[in-house]
């Protein structure tokens, strides 16, 4: 009976040593992922959503259908698709529950185990022994609070690297749009050129059959509208391929790419943009920086362990009871403790001291440089968004409006048979030129736009390092 007590008050002993708290939180079916969500909805203004069953699976992906079938997509609705539907962000988000899981058993404490044995023939006859032992690591059972804390630490990471994914993903997603808008627009433009090129070329050859313009005159015409042929065609491929990134990006397939975006970008708007406490922001938000400074956190929380137990690094302990009992009924019981160890063959303090001491020297001056890359991003990202605004303002309200007098007049002229039609050709393309440029400024603003919203949450996803 004593053994059978011993081995009960082991376990009941054992399983005091958890964090009821802790078990409750990390043992949650979506552990940690309200930091996620909250921190979506503030960095980005759409849901993120775990999904963990088959049919939490196929509802997503039949809203993420019904969300852009048939219809022409804004940039939030295809951040909002990605968030919900993107494989790779749901896998980011397993790797949040195995973190969960991890903090799970940390915190349950040691996992006791009753071994039970008969051996032994002594001089008196048959001697049966029983031995009930609950075996555990030592250092489970003393340093059970700092692992803790440490699984803690690491859980609170995991959380953050969530956070940074998913900002990440919309992120990559609002650019995706952007290009591919922006692709098509100029695929537009360039088709709306080719119309007035392709007349120009038929009135070239109308004149030479006349006699009225030679070969060569006529080949000039010609190459005009050849060459925008190829551009539109090459204007259309990159649609085609910005549109599939998107698509992608979304985690759409089969019937679901059957959606639209527009054909050109949002006009700039009326005042200018930019946020001046951008510095502060990124400071505040940035996801690289809080898991830094979690970092010190967690290498702190490290080292201080190492030094508390390093000289039972690998040791076992076995408690529990040997009873022996001869066929004379009568009962011996000694109690045993076993203890295994590797004996160190130095002084392990000096060398953990130091190597704790570089380990968070290392990870403090990396968040330092972070630190300074985060406010030069965001002073950048605050100049490039005043900047391309600035440009395409230029293009929109200077040059494009005298090129479109310059063509209204040289249609005046050619009307008058004051100017020929090379005149009227050269303007035409003059004219699709800053028409172009003017698309590109303001896709340009619109990147930059996004890129001062991502670097306040995270570094910018392709961005310098």
């Amino acid at each position: 009976m004593s053994a059978r007590f011993l081995g009960m008050a082991s376990l009941v002993l054992l399983a005091a040593c958890a964090d009821q708290a802790v078990v409750d939180k990390a043992s949650e079916p979506r552990a940690g992922f309200a930091f996620v969500a909250d921190g979506t909805k503030r960095s980005t203004g759409v849901s993120a959503a775990w999904v963990q069953t088959a049919s939490e699976v196929a509802a997503h992906e039949a809203r993420a259908k019904a969300l852009v079938a048939g219809k022409t997509i804004s940039a939030e609705t295809a951040i909002q698709v990605a968030l919900m539907n993107n494989r790779g962000l749901q896998a980011a988000y397993a790797e949040l529950g195995l973190s969960a899981t991890d903090l799970w058993e940390t915190a349950l404490g040691p996992r006791p185990s009753l071994e039970i044995g008969i051996s032994g023939i002594g001089e008196a006859g048959l001697v049966r022994s029983v031995e009930a032992a609950v075996t555990g690591a030592i250092l489970d059972l003393a340093t059970q609070k700092p692992r803790t804390r440490l699984a803690e630490t690491r859980f609170r990471q995991a959380q953050m690297m969530a956070l940074a994914e998913t900002v990440a993903l919309a992120a990559e997603t609002r650019r995706a749009w952007i290009d591919a808008v922006a692709a098509f627009e100029t695929a537009s433009l360039i088709g709306r050129a080719q119309g007035t090129a392709e007349a120009a070329s038929e009135l070239a050859a109308e004149l030479g059959r006349t006699g009225a313009m030679n070969r060569a005159d006529q080949a000039r015409e010609h190459v005009f509208t050849a060459e925008l042929a190829a551009e539109r065609t090459e204007a259309r491929l990159e649609a085609q391929l910005a549109k599939e990134k998107l698509t992608r990006l979304m985690g759409l397939y089969g019937t679901g790419t059957d959606y639209y975006v527009p054909d050109r970008l949002p006009s700039l708007p009326g005042r200018r943009p930019g946020r001046s406490d951008a510095e502060r922001l990124a400071l505040e938000h940035r996801t690289d920086l809080a898991f830094g400074k979690l970092e010190l956190e967690a290498i702190a929380q490290q080292y201080r362990l190492d030094t508390q137990t390093r000289r039972l690094s690998s040791a076992d302990l076995t408690a529990g009871v040997d009873i022996e009992r001869s066929d004379t009924r009568e009962t011996e019981a000694s109690p045993v403790l076993e203890v295994g160890f590797e004996i160190p063959l130095y002084d392990a303090g000096p060398l953990t001291s130091r190597r704790g001491a570089l380990e968070y020297s290392r990870a403090a001056h990396a968040l330092a440089q972070q630190a300074v890359n985060a406010r030069s991003e965001a002073r950048s990202a605050h100049a490039a968004v005043t900047g391309t605004y600035n440009i395409a303002r230029h293009w929109r309200d200077e040059v494009l409006p005298l090129r479109r007098e310059i063509d209204r007049e040289a249609l005046k002229s050619y009307n008058g048979m004051l100017t020929s039609t090379f005149d009227l050709i050269a303007d035409a393309r003059d004219g699709l030129e800053a028409q172009l440029a003017t698309a590109e400024a303001k896709a340009a603003y619109w990147r930059a736009e996004s890129d001062l919203k991502t670097v306040i949450w995270g570094p910018i996803p392709g961005g310098a390092e």
